[in-house]
This record gives C-alpha cells, structure tokens and sequence, in this order.
C-alpha cells in the first residue's frame, strides 16, 4: 500500500477564500482552547481527556453562545483538529516531540482537513467541499488512486490543497548500479560515476530582493495596511526562495533515484554543522562571520530534505541500500554512512591514504 499527496494551488473566489480564512481560524481557535484546557486539568490533577472526550467538549463550545460561530466551519475540520491535538500529545509522551505549543495567527501554518464528503472531478479541474462549495485548482498531473483525505493550507498569498491517496503498488526491481554521492557547497551533489549536479543556491539568488523588502517592512507602522503590504510581499518572495528550492532537489533526487540500483549518500549532521561560532561571553568565537556565511550556503542547499526525498524515492523506484545507517534494514532504501574520513580513504578497499584526497569524486567512491 503506497499512501501519496497530490499538491495542486486553489483558484478560490473571493468569498470562498474568506470562508476559508475563516475556517482555519476556527480550527487554530479551537486547538488553543483545547490544549489550555488540558493544561489545566493537568494543573488540578485531572486525566487528560481522549479524542472522544475532546469531541463531546466541542459540542459544549458550539451550542455556547459566545462561540456559536464555530457551527459555521465544518464538524469534520474542527474534529480533526481535535486529532491533531491527541497526536501531538502522542508523539509528546514518545519523546518524538516537544510538548504540543499554543498556535498564533500569522506564525503557525494554518490549515483544516476533509475525512470525508468531499468530490474529486479531476475532467473538469475542480474539487467540492463541505460549506465551500465547487472549487477550481490547478490540474498539473492526475491523482492516482483512491482519496483518504484532503487538506487545505496557505502559503505565499495563495491556497494551495493536498489531496492523499492510496493505492496497491507492486516493487520494482531495479536494473541499474550503485552509486555514492558525495554533498558540497560548490557542487551540490557529485557522484562517484563522476556525474556532477550543479547548486541552485535560491536564497542567494534572491538575498538582495528579500532584504530591499525587508527593509521597506521595517519602515512601516507595524499592523498597518502598508506593513501588511509590505508583509506580504516578504513572504511571495520567501515561498519563491522555496518553491525554487525544493523544485531543484525534486529532480536532482528522481534522476538519481531511477538511474541507480543502489544510492550511498553521506550520514551528514546538517544541524552540528551549521550551528554558530558565536560562543559566550565568556569564551567567544573565533571567525563568527566566516562561519556564518558558510552556515548559510549550508542551509540554502537543502541537504536533509534532499536525504529525504531519496529516502522515499528509491523504496518507490526498487532502489536497493548499502550498509544502511539510521534506516531500516533491506532493500528500498537510500543507505547513509558516517562522512568521518570518507576523503582519505582508498576507493574499493578498507585502507586510508596517508594523503587528504579533497576532491568530491574521491570522498564518493570511497564510500564502497
């Protein structure tokens, strides 16, 4: 069973995209009030609620006066923010998170979720859901399989919908053969069959038009309409730096992913790496713009999202893995190794060369 998102941008009308301001509203209201609700139980030593008593609460708040606007926002939506919620306490509890945070407008990423009653007419480019009505979207591609559920989000001034599906999916076997990758600033990725992928680098792209917008923000009265403006304008130019970005490793990771039997790829520690060099007081850094800098080439390259995408991409594509680390063992997977002396070691065999080899197709070879 493959699960897989479809990601199309809405063309709401103007009330339709009122209505679904107002809905993520809702939801964000109604996940606050819940997690301080359940702080305070905590703080009395009460249990915490379950979904289930969650729900029965959310009925309490829509037959409330003061909140009997939440009854204009679809049950659905506001349930499974309900649902949210309890996972957030889940993965909490399974130390895979912090504790769940209170959401606030305009910092949180707003968005609300269809189970069901909703209709997919992918002939005529458009989608209907509950109290929204017929809605068109950009048909780039078809949606295979069968829809579990649709989730509607902004982003950049614009709305965007993400339609899951499911479906039965037989493994390929691939043909092809294995390959190191060895990550780089200069070179974004370059392989060990000596092909190399150029850096896109989209935040240095648009560095000086990102701070000319940043500064004309800053000379605003803040909230006011030209701020909101200006605001606006920040974020197109921060959802362009990341379309841009994830565009590029998209197709830098399917080309690989199909070309190659087996993807070997550099375990690197992206966060220890572009920590500061600031230090403290008491004991400051040294070369704190030098490494600021390469902080942030580090970071405009995407090299966790890129391991990601190979992840899923090459168990999609029948990719074989190699020596896997921190991943599950077998096949469909991209293997990560320890990047620790990967340049002095001699490609094919388990010796180390007494001199450093620098160049990237070097450290990629010798990953085998």
């Amino acid at each position: 069973m493959r699960l897989q998102a479809f990601k199309f941008e809405l063309m709401p009308t103007g009330g339709q995209a009122r209505d679904m301001r107002r809905f993520a509203g809702s939801c964000r209201f109604v996940f606050n009030r819940a997690l301080a609700m359940q702080q305070e139980r905590f703080a009395g030593g009460d249990k915490k609620l379950g979904y289930a008593g969650l729900c029965k609460v959310l009925t309490e708040w829509k037959a409330d006066p003061a909140t009997t606007w939440l009854c204009d926002t679809p049950s659905q939506a506001l349930q499974q923010t309900l649902k949210d919620l309890e996972r957030a306490y889940t993965n909490c509890f399974a130390k895979r998170a912090d504790f769940p945070r209170f959401k606030k407008k305009g910092r949180s990423r707003d968005r609300f979720r269809y189970p069901q009653g909703y209709k997919l007419d992918q002939a005529n480019s458009r989608l209907f859901l509950p109290k929204l009505g017929w809605l068109r979207y950009r048909n780039s591609r078809d949606v295979l399989g069968t829809v579990k559920n649709i989730t509607v989000s902004p982003s950049g001034g614009k709305w965007f919908v993400s339609i899951q599906t499911a479906r039965e999916v037989d493994v390929p076997v691939h043909q092809g053969r294995a390959v190191g990758i060895d990550m780089g600033i200069v070179r974004f990725a370059t392989l060990s069959d000596g092909a190399v992928f150029a850096p896109l680098s989209s935040f240095k792209r648009q560095e000086q038009a990102l701070a000319k917008a940043q500064r004309a923000m800053s000379r605003k009265t803040k909230f006011s309409n030209n701020w909101k403006k200006a605001k606006a304008q920040v974020q197109r130019i921060h959802a362009r730096i990341g379309n841009a970005r994830r565009d590029h490793l998209h197709k830098t990771s399917t080309t690989i992913s199909k070309s190659h039997a087996m993807v070997v790829i550099e375990d690197l520690q992206v966060r220890n790496m572009s920590a500061s060099a600031a230090g403290t007081m008491a004991a400051p850094g040294t070369q704190v713009r030098a490494k600021s800098g390469l902080n942030k080439a580090i970071l405009d390259q995407g090299w966790f999202e890129f391991r990601r995408q190979l992840d899923d991409k090459t168990a999609w594509a029948g990719t074989w893995s190699r020596c896997p680390h921190r991943t599950p063992a077998g096949p469909v997977r991209a293997a990560g190794i320890s990047p620790r002396r990967t340049g002095r070691r001699k490609p094919g065999s388990r010796a180390w060369s007494a001199v450093s080899r620098t160049t990237p197709m070097w450290s990629a070879r010798s990953m085998f």
